[in-house]
């Protein structure tokens, strides 16, 4: 039986809960083996040939494909260790999060010196803050589950 997740209602947020650990627990592994230098370099080398080595579902692959992060989170990945696939790429966390948001890198970090976004409207799905999906250029990509 599952749990009452009230945070489900949180526009723009995943929690990595029991349900999502387990969801993502061979993508994070995947995840996981960026931190040796071989594996970084067979990766890069053959990206589908390295993460057919892994017991993902395709979906998770073609999210690591994309680089969609929140595709990838959607799937069960945690952000933690779905960094280690930015740092293969030479992408600072910075600029992940940006992507994250549909923001460029400064935009993103403006953004953050700025204090973040607003909780004004955006503290349940369906008001009409900026962070809500619609307002969102990757808003249309949750409803690829």
């Amino acid at each position: 039986m599952a749990l009452d997740k009230p945070y489900k209602d949180v526009p723009g947020t995943i929690i990595f809960d029991a349900e999502q650990s387990r969801k993502g627990f061979w993508l994070n592994q995947f995840c996981m083996s960026l931190m040796k230098a071989e594996n970084r370099e067979k990766f890069k080398a053959d990206e589908r040939a390295y993460l057919d080595q892994w017991a993902m579902t395709e979906e998770q692959k073609q999210a690591v494909l994309a680089r969609d992060l929140n595709w990838c989170m959607r799937t069960g990945g945690n952000i933690y260790f779905l960094a280690k696939i930015g740092a293969t790429d030479g992408k600072s966390f910075q600029q992940m999060a940006g992507s994250m948001t549909g923001m460029t890198e400064a935009e993103y970090r403006d953004m953050m010196i700025k204090g973040g976004r607003s909780a004004e409207g955006n503290r349940y799905v369906g008001e009409d803050g900026d962070a809500q999906a619609h307002r969102q250029p990757q808003g249309a990509a949750g409803k690829k589950v």
